[in-house]
């Protein structure tokens, strides 16, 4: 049996952890379950039954809320694994359509079962024709994440069919139609910010040259293929596929936990990394590029993020979970090289300042001593600029390469037999009992 096989939901107590209180209270002992990699993890579940007391985590930043078999990071080495292989091996010999197979189905595609996987995608990729009035009702300006929040969750609308979660197969239905139809929704959105008329997915061409030529073809001029080009976007899809327990992630386990149907949660996953921390922080680095202007004041620039009270900050760079150089910064990298070369853009000025700043920072013991490195997204605007994707939908982008990442842990909690609805609790620390005085005496 393969690794998906015999890892998932697997708990083992490797020993117990003792819990002891300065109050002299009964100490409380705890589980502590193993994992395959990565830290074990202490059962906290009993905590509150035993001793009055509950754990205090802002930002879940030691708390795990699953068990997950689909992707593991280990920040302090720089490794991102997806179902147990390395990014760097995903992103240089698969393309996008094997590696959502390997996330949604545990294993990487034979030629047969990738043939049968596309063929079911490609087949499912029109939307309802009554999904265009939707797009009526949004100002010509309306940000696309907005349009796709909408958007998506109105699938749910059109698609009784897959709308059982109880149900195996209607699960594997509704993540068909949303990794076939959030790409045609997100070519849609673009297409009305700009006055163009829709075009159509086709089903002979492969998931992203599709993509591409749905958003930049016309009635008057086809899109002409360019692999190049094409397999620079569709490893930005690879590299952006899933990520362990991120904020989106979370999100729509946290909505999928209460029973919603899964358009409505990919859909809270959209406006979750809608979110200029999480999502947007790709439009950020290449706003901060086209801010310095020019390579002669990136060393000024770089000087006055350093300075104290300084409004300034090195976008791009660091990483809450790694702690080393992101494996994906070093991959798109590579890719934004081929890019400009592709399309003659070698003297580009933002990818000039790109390297500039790149090339400073890491040289500075000020950003070596914080561990702050280029992570994915400091090369990744420049490479969908030059791609010719508008600043506006470069999170867009970024949420039509995750939706493969949640639909699956979206599955996979459904799956979970320890999976319950999402209900953090708190430490109050607002006023006690007090009673409600006659208005006039107030």
């Amino acid at each position: 049996m393969g690794h998906f096989g015999w890892t998932r939901f697997m708990t083992i107590i490797a020993s117990k952890a003792t819990l002891s209180f300065d109050d002299n209270s009964t100490p409380v002992s705890l589980p502590v379950y193993e994992s395959t990699i990565g830290p074990a993890g202490i059962d906290i579940r009993s905590l509150y039954a035993a001793s009055g007391r509950i754990s205090y985590d802002p930002g879940f930043m030691a708390t795990a809320t699953c068990q997950s078999s689909i992707s593991y990071i280990d920040g302090e080495n720089g490794i991102l694994l997806y179902r147990g292989y390395p990014i760097e091996q995903l992103a240089t010999q698969c393309d996008y359509v094997e590696v959502c197979h390997l996330l949604l189905k545990g294993e990487l595609p034979t030629v047969q079962e990738k043939k049968e996987f596309e063929a079911n995608i490609a087949d499912d990729a029109m939307i309802h024709e009554q999904m265009h009035f939707f797009f009526r009702g949004f100002r010509r300006d309306a940000h696309p994440m907005s349009i796709l929040v909408a958007t998506v969750g109105a699938l749910s609308s059109f698609y009784h069919d897959s709308l059982d979660i109880s149900n195996p197969e209607h699960r594997a239905l509704a993540a068909t139609h949303l990794l076939a139809k959030v790409p045609t929704l997100v070519a849609m959105s673009y297409k009305y910010s700009v006055g163009q008329p829709f075009v159509y997915p086709r089903k002979d061409m492969p998931y992203t040259a599709n993509f591409m030529r749905m958003m930049f073809s016309t009635p008057s001029e086809d899109y002409k293929v360019n692999d190049v080009l094409v397999r620079a976007l569709d490893r930005i899809f690879i590299l952006h596929a899933d990520h362990e327990q991120n904020a989106s992630t979370s999100t729509v386990r946290l909505a999928g936990s209460s029973g919603a149907n899964p358009f409505a949660c990919i859909s809270a996953g959209i406006a979750c990394l809608w979110g200029p921390a999480h999502g947007g922080a790709n439009e950020a680095a290449l706003s901060m590029i086209r801010h310095i202007g020019s390579i002669d004041k990136v060393p000024a620039f770089i000087k006055s993020t350093k300075e104290p009270g300084s409004h300034a900050r090195l976008m791009g760079f660091g990483h809450r979970i790694y702690k080393n150089v992101d494996p994906r910064a070093t991959l798109i990298r590579e890719t934004c090289h081929e890019v400009l070369n592709e399309l003659g853009l070698n003297d580009d000025p933002m990818f000039k300042i790109a390297l500039e700043i790149e090339r400073i920072a890491l040289e500075d013991d000020y950003f070596i001593s914080r561990k702050l490195y280029p992570n994915v997204d400091f090369y990744s605007g420049i490479v969908q600029s030059a791609l010719g994707i508008p600043s506006s939908l470069f999170t867009g982008i970024f949420a039509l390469a995750r939706t493969v990442g949640w639909i699956a842990q979206w599955k996979e909690m459904m799956s979970d037999p320890d999976s319950r609805i999402g209900r953090p609790r708190q430490v109050y620390v607002g006023p006690i009992r007090r009673d409600v005085p006659p208005i006039e005496r107030r």
